[in-house]
């Protein structure tokens, strides 16, 4: 299932897939095609970087990415992880690509996820990398969001949005390319986080 446009939203409460934990997979292509010459020499791979926002019902709010090892988020009430992420696929050249999982489980404290992918490394040229987001409940069909409408110079692009309104679990398409990083991400949606300067 692909979530477009004139039809962005799928219900997973629906389709009985609101249970288990859920796979988020961001694959794309590491290298542009320059033309070859010097250019391409010294063209650097794109390194894409998924990550989430998240909101817990508690009010938690909180970031997941590669970018300052914050690779899981969690409630100290909860023993397991309610969101987490599996590494960093620095060159783009691993099958598997990166691998964001929602641990539907604990689906009473999760508000919201904001699933997004930053240019982390190289042009900000989405249309080379050719990514694709794919979101794989335990059960049902696996629900796709190509990134095929690039605003090429964005960083960073929200992917979607998964919104638990306590009686539906349900995807948004968003597919919003923005300038600047992940403030300029929060301040789009209104996340009122603080941020500081990390690294990896």
């Amino acid at each position: 299932m692909t979530l477009t446009k004139s039809a962005p939203t799928v219900s997973l409460t629906k389709q009985g897939s609101a249970t288990g934990i859920m796979r988020v997979n961001l694959n794309w292509t590491a290298r542009q095609s320059t033309g070859g010459g010097l250019l391409s020499r010294l063209q650097r791979p794109i390194d894409l970087d998924l990550g989430c926002l998240y909101e817990f019902t508690d009010g938690t709010k909180g970031v997941v990415q590669a970018l300052g090892n914050a690779y899981r988020a969690g409630l100290p009430q909860v023993r397991d992880a309610l969101i987490w992420l599996d590494g960093d696929d620095r060159s783009g050249a691993s099958a598997g690509g990166e691998n964001l999982y929602i641990n539907l489980e604990q689906l009473p404290h999760i508000r919201r996820v904001l699933v997004f992918a930053l240019i982390y490394q190289g042009v900000a040229n989405w249309a080379a990398a050719n990514a694709v987001a794919t979101l794989y409940p335990t059960v049902g069909p696996q629900v796709e969001v190509r990134l095929d409408n690039p605003r090429n110079g964005a960083q960073i692009c929200a992917i979607a949005m998964v919104e638990n309104t306590g009686s539906d679990l349900a995807v948004r398409r968003e597919e919003n390319y923005i300038d600047g990083h992940q403030p300029a991400l929060d301040q789009a949606y209104r996340w009122g986080m603080q941020w500081t300067p990390g690294r990896k």
